[in-house]
Order: C-alpha cells, then sequence, then structure tokens
C-alpha cells in the first residue's frame, strides 16, 4: 500500500560532460575529510556551519552518511534579510532552522552523471527540490549550481548560490492560500479534522476543489455538514486522505492507495490524464510542511466498508496501541482504539454483521464513562476483541459478554 510504502524519488542534475564544460569536474583524489569538516576548510560556508551547529546537526552531516549536500555560500545567506538569519539561529527557532537545512540535503551520494535525466529530488527534509536544466545551467528551486561532485568521506556537496527555503505552511494553510477549497475546509472543520491535517503527518491529500463539491447532488453537502451527520462527514473526509507523503510517480506506479478510511482508492492513468478512482487528477504535489497535495475535480465516495477491512482496521489498531500502553501512553492507546472504532461505525456499510457494529456502538458508549485511562483502554480492547471474533465468524455468539 502506498502509505507503507519507501517513498522513491527522482533527481535531476547535469550531465558529467556538462560539469566538466563548466569547469566542475570532481577531484580524482580520495576525500580526507567528512562534509563538516569540508565545508569549515572551504572557508566560504561560515554562516552554514553556524546554521548547522544550531540546528545541533553537526553530528548528523558527520555520520556514516552517505548524504548529498547543496550548500549556499555566505554569500547566498547574505541575500536574506539579516534580521532572518539572525531570528532563525536563535534557539526557539531550532525547529524551523532544521527544516529549512535538512531540505539541503539529500539521502545518498548523488553524483551530477548518476542524476542526469531526472527532475526533482526527495530531501531528508520530505519536500522535494524541483531541479530544471537550461543548457549549461542548472537550477535547484531556481537556485544556480556552482560547484558540483566535492567529494567528501560520507558524501558530495553542490555549492548553490540561493538559500532555499521550503514550505513553511501546513496543509489547512496551504489550501487556504490557495482559494479553492473553501468546502472541502469548511467540511474539515465541521468534522473536527482541522487539527489533525495540520499535525505532524506527513499526510497526502486528495482535494476536490469548490467546482468539485458543486458536482455532488443539491443538499449533498448541506446535508453533510450537519453536526448529527459528523460520522458520514468523517468518513467522506478520510476517504480523500493517505497516509504518508506520496507524490504522484509513486501514486501511479502503486495504481492504489489505502486510505485513513481503511478502504483503497484506485489511481490510473487514462488517455486524458490520471485518475483517482473516476476523478481526474487537476494538480499535483503541492508541497505542504507535512505532506502533499494532489487537487482533484470530483469529491470521492467511499464504497461500503468489507468485514474483512473492518477487521483490519481493528487489528491495526491494536497492533499500534498495545506498545503504546505497555510505554505507559495510556492516552495514545485509547485514542487508537477509539479511533478505530469509529470509524467502522461510521462506515455502516451494510456488509459488517449488525451484531459487530451494536458491540462497538456499546463500546464507545461505556468507554465514555470510564474516566482512568487504563481502564477505558481495557474496556475499549475487549469490545474490539468481540467485534473481531464476529466478523470473522460472522456472527458473535455471545453479545452479552460486553456486561461483564
Amino acid at each position: 500500500m502506498i502509505g507503507k510504502k519507501t517513498m522513491h524519488v527522482a533527481v535531476l542534475s547535469l550531465a558529467a560532460a556538462i560539469c566538466s564544460a563548466a569547469g566542475w569536474a570532481r577531484a580524482d583524489a580520495k576525500p580526507s575529510a567528512d562534509i563538516v569538516d569540508t565545508a569549515v576548510s572551504a572557508g566560504n560556508f561560515k554562516t552554514l556551519v553556524a546554521a548547522v551547529q544550531a540546528a545541533g546537526l553537526v553530528e548528523t552531516l558527520k555520520g556514516r552518511g552517505p548524504l548529498t549536500v547543496f550548500a549556499p555560500t555566505d554569500e547566498a545567506f547574505s541575500k536574506l534579510p539579516k534580521e532572518t538569519i539572525e531570528s532563525l539561529l536563535k534557539p526557539e527557532s531550532k525547529d524551523k532552522l532544521t527544516a529549512i537545512l535538512t531540505y539541503h540535503v539529500l539521502p545518498g551520494r548523488v553524483l551530477a552523471k548518476d542524476a542526469y535525466g531526472l527532475s526533482a529530488a526527495a530531501t531528508v527534509n520530505g519536500q522535494r527540490v524541483q531541479i530544471a536544466r537550461d543548457g549549461a545551467r542548472l537550477t535547484i528551486d531556481e537556485a544556480n549550481l556552482l560547484k558540483t561532485d566535492i567529494d567528501c568521506t560520507n558524501g558530495v556537496i553542490h555549492v548553490i548560490d540561493r538559500v532555499l527555503l521550503p514550505q513553511q505552511a501546513r496543509i489547512p494553510a496551504v489550501a487556504k492560500e490557495a482559494g479553492k477549497f473553501r468546502t472541502l475546509l469548511a467540511a474539515v472543520t465541521a468534522a473536527g479534522l482541522a487539527d489533525t491535517l495540520a499535525g505532524d503527518g506527513p499526510f497526502t491529500v486528495f482535494a476536490p476543489t469548490d467546482e468539485a463539491f458543486a458536482k455532488l447532488p443539491p443538499g449533498t453537502v448541506k446535508s453533510l455538514l450537519k453536526p448529527e451527520n459528523r460520522d458520514q462527514l468523517i468518513a467522506v473526509l478520510e476517504y480523500h486522505v493517505v497516509s504518508g507523503r506520496v507524490y504522484s510517480d509513486d501514486a501511479i506506479g502503486a495504481e492504489q492507495a489505502e486510505t485513513l478510511l481503511g478502504r483503497e482508492v484506485r489511481i490510473s492513468v487514462a488517455g486524458d490524464g490520471v485518475r483517482i478512482n473516476d476523478a481526474s487528477l487537476v494538480a499535483a504535489d503541492i508541497d505542504a510542511a507535512n505532506g502533499v497535495i494532489h487537487v482533484i475535480d470530483k469529491v470521492l465516495l467511499p464504497e461500503p466498508m468489507s468485514a474483512t477491512a473492518a477487521a483490519r482496521i481493528l487489528r491495526d489498531a491494536i497492533h499500534a496501541g498495545v506498545p503504546a500502553y505497555n510505554h505507559g501512553d495510556r492516552h495514545r492507546c485509547v485514542q487508537l482504539y477509539t479511533q478505530a472504532c469509529e470509524r467502522v461505525v461510521a462506515a455502516d456499510s451494510g456488509k459488517i454483521p449488525s451484531d459487530v457494529m451494536a458491540v462497538l456502538r456499546l463500546t464507545l458508549d461505556r468507554a465514555k464513562g470510564i474516566h482512568h485511562l487504563g481502564e477505558r483502554a481495557w474496556s475499549l480492547r475487549y469490545g474490539m476483541d468481540l467485534a473481531i471474533h464476529g466478523l470473522e465468524r460472522k456472527r458473535i455468539d455471545r453479545p452479552v459478554a460486553m456486561d461483564k
């Protein structure tokens, strides 16, 4: 499934011949210094080194690697406002500084000759840098490459003339800035998912535009936004979200993706473009600090949840919840169990035995009245075990066991 795959992303650079012609040929001598020491000895990366120290990344960049670093010179940093640099170097800006610096680092040793012919690179930050070539001119997010293939014992350095700035806004803020996802954002707020999508993630969102929502039958959106239909709204929205940062090339290669709802969307290439189920992909790979957005022209409506899918959701929650409980994080365990039960209950697909749905509803109701987190976790777990038994046997032999 896409959410469980290690992401593979492409990188574009100059051919070795271009590098040589531009005077960027790599020295043949065996390197004797790591990335940090090489930058220090060069003398023109003082600000970069200071930033690496402030972010606590020295040991990382001196580690075994290999890593590839796009290194802005002191002159490149001087193009930023002075107050920006001063602010980034403050202890309270450490997370922001780390996000910027890791956006300059690629996993692996990426030489110019190895990267020829590709178009983008996944950074350690998680976001991708866009790389373009115009004749002998190579740019990384519009920064020019001044020198390439500086070999180090634990990687390689490419020198650039500008500081690369990743997207700092999270998914809801990016969507709001776009101006065409008002209905989606209203739905996310009504469903209580705004904080989730603004969290660490990462998430991949197939985002229907306002025009996409307008294609639904009259009254559908208004009905979904009512408080009494919140569970149904949550199910619809979770069907648009995949765990992990999944770019379009990975999505197309996987052909399907498991959503937060526990049901899969189909991804295919048709004559007129890429489709997510029967929705067309309008725009792809819009970066956010905590994920990526793909724009679609139709609202995805989840197909009925099967008993097998419901059992998998409950089992996955138990698999993640048990370690949390054992490590003392009762709150996280309860959260995982509750969310899993709610997801199955919200589906109410007709393909899940009615006695299983009854057990899960009773389980959730009982849990609300239990204030001790440990006891609530065990109550939820007991109900989930009963439900899994019922899903596998198609019935629950003794539902009265819930009264124990």
